[in-house]
């Protein structure tokens, strides 16, 4: 009989946590844009069961080395959209508690959590009709990758929320919905097209809202406030998106068989993109970030990768 194998639990430094003052209870409306998008999510309230075709996925149309690379593909897109599932809900607690953030945001998170339980319910069921949900990665490096703790980092009063909000909601949401339209591009089955088309609706709203609260909030920002979301956005790509968390390719140490999957996966047309279109995205979208960043008085230096082209 064979004994599981039991991985140490990391150890974490304790949380210094926000003290909540609810009241005065405060209801205007001061971020018109952003309750739109609470609004407009609302009304385009979408159901994975009822609202994709998943019989005319037709995987049996697949050879097996298509299928087993969809399937993997797909699982390591569930992994990155259940990161939502425990973030979301930090990130609203961390607007709840924090005093003078707008009820706006509030509304809006709420909305954004729905939507992302139901974009891992989507890459899940993908993954299980190519033959079965991947529960975790093989290699421990690369699952170290994805256990970013981001529910704890958005709780820790230490952590600035609008640089938080620059990170992970701007800049990460923003990058995810240009690949998401680089994978639309290149795909053929007509199931996973409803599938990103639902996902990009979605992250469209979720990369606004990011962008758009950063430009209320930057007028009022320091120096060391714009240095610190320079800062921590540099170290983001560096230690995230370099790392293979998007794009497998950039850690062949670790996710060379995810990488070789995503190839697989575009040339049958099942939702993935070649190395080339990411990489012409990845550097397409810092270009324009830093341009957008720029614009608020945040400078984001350039990155070197032996991997892929300056950007």
């Amino acid at each position: 009989m064979q004994t599981a194998v039991q991985h140490p639990t990391p150890t974490l430094p304790p949380l210094k946590l926000l003290v909540e003052r609810r009241f005065p209870l405060e209801m205007k409306i001061t971020l018109p844009e952003i309750r739109a998008l609470y609004d407009d999510g609302k009304a385009g309230r979408w159901n994975p069961h009822k609202d994709i075709d998943w019989a005319a996925l037709k995987p049996e149309a697949y050879d097996a080395a298509q299928l087993a690379a969809a399937r993997r593909t797909w699982s390591r897109r569930a992994w990155i959209a259940a990161t939502g599932l425990t973030e979301t809900p930090a990130l609203l607690m961390r607007f709840c508690m924090e005093i003078d953030r707008e009820i706006d945001s509030k509304f809006y998170l709420t909305v954004r959590n729905t939507e992302e339980a139901w974009h891992v319910e989507c890459c899940a069921k993908l993954a299980d009709l190519f033959g079965g949900r991947i529960a975790a990665p093989v290699d421990r490096g690369y699952e170290a990758a994805f256990n970013r703790h981001l529910h704890r980092r958005v709780m820790d009063a230490t952590q600035n929320l609008d640089s938080y909000v620059a990170c992970f909601a701007a800049f990460e949401d923003g990058l995810e919905l240009e690949l998401l339209r680089t994978w639309r591009a290149l795909t053929t089955n007509v199931t996973v097209n409803a599938v990103l088309d639902h996902l990009i609706a979605d992250k469209e709203r979720h990369a606004a809202f990011g962008w758009l609260y950063l430009a209320a909030r930057a007028p009022q920002w320091t120096a060391r406030e714009r240095s610190l979301i320079a800062e921590e956005l540099a170290s983001y790509i560096r230690d995230t998106e370099l790392k293979g968390y998007h794009c497998p390719w950039l850690a062949p140490e670790h996710a060379a068989a995810e990488a070789e999957a995503d190839t697989i996966t575009a040339t049958a047309g099942l939702g993935a993109a070649s190395r080339t279109a990411e990489e012409d995205t990845l550097v397409a979208y810092v270009a324009n970030a830093r341009q957008k960043l720029a614009e608020f008085g945040v400078v984001l230096p350039m990155f070197d990768s032996n991997r892929m082209r300056s950007f």
